[in-house]
């Protein structure tokens, strides 16, 4: 049903429209279709003693009508040729994770209707980034248009290699400069138990060795697409802060998920949890395909 398609969540707020927009023409320059999805969960009836039934089946087709016409006339204004819309009665998590399973992308606001102001990300979007089959999308403002580098973290990860082909692919179709940025520490030691023991660790040949590490990961990607500039930046520090002091030249940022399982923070890992609830621009997380790792 979703196949080559680009499925966007839409529930009425401004980050969902601009996700929307985002989407439209995501689907344009890959010459695929979008799909609108508005999810609405039914409504209960209330009264003084709180939440009570379900209202009517004829009550509800009344309310989805009168939000499809809605979500047709948003429709309608968007730079896309074959656009489709629906209004789906379920958990906005729900259906969008089950269009996650053929879609090509899913796009999302970072936090809809409802959320809280000091809630980066929303459930919604929280739960499609750790669950989702396809790449997602987070928007969280308005992309800026004249921004023309995709920035990628390098790990040697399977994730990460997830990470670095939708970066390379989307600088392909876009015309944009790939910034590869790979993040290395020092480990850690127990200089409390012997402090005036030195760190067995020469740092020159650790950086060189960072350094062909990275070279090594991104050779066969320079290969598969010679008409990508890349740029390589191997640094000493945090991932997450070598990631968002990229931000001020980029289009979008790429992180790579394990996916699939049933804890958030053990998902996502640091990195891809501090980029998303950081970075006021556009987070494309990418799954870990099924099997890499976990088939046996």
């Amino acid at each position: 049903m979703w196949h080559n398609r680009v499925v966007v969540g839409y529930d009425g707020s401004d980050i969902s429209a601009i996700a929307a927009r985002w989407g439209a023409r995501e689907a344009q320059a890959r010459g695929l279709g979008l799909t609108l999805i508005n999810a609405m969960v039914p409504p209960t009836s209330s009264g003084s003693l709180g939440p009570g039934i379900s209202v009517g089946l004829d009550t509800l087709e009344e309310i989805r009508l009168s939000a499809q016409q809605a979500l047709d006339e948003f429709a309608a204004t968007l730079p896309a040729g074959d656009v489709q819309s629906l209004v789906q009665v379920g958990s906005p998590s729900g259906v969008l994770l089950t269009a996650s399973e053929t879609a090509e992308l899913v796009v999302v606001g970072s936090r809809g209707h409802g959320g809280f102001k000091e809630l980066l990300l929303g459930s919604v979007s929280a739960q499609l980034v750790a669950h989702a089959v396809c790449p997602v999308i987070v928007i969280r403002e308005e992309p800026a248009a004249d921004k023309e580098v995709v920035v990628v973290g390098v790990d040697g990860s399977p994730a990460g290699h997830g990470a670095i082909g939708f970066a390379f692919d989307m600088a392909s179709r876009h015309g944009w400069k790939v910034l590869a940025i790979h993040a290395w520490d020092v480990p850690s030691f127990d200089l409390i138990v012997l402090p005036n023991t030195p760190v067995p660790v020469d740092i020159d040949n650790m950086a060189g060795t960072e350094v062909r590490l990275a070279a090594e990961i991104l050779a066969g990607y320079e290969a598969q697409y010679p008409d990508v500039e890349l740029e390589t930046r191997v640094v000493h520090g945090s991932p997450v802060n070598a990631l968002l002091s990229a931000v001020p030249e980029a289009a979008m940022i790429v992180v790579g998920t394990r996916g699939h399982g049933q804890v958030m923070s053990s998902i996502l890992g640091s990195v891809s949890h501090g980029v998303l609830h950081r970075s006021h621009i556009p987070v494309a997380v990418v799954s870990e395909p099924v099997g890499d790792d976990d088939a046996a």
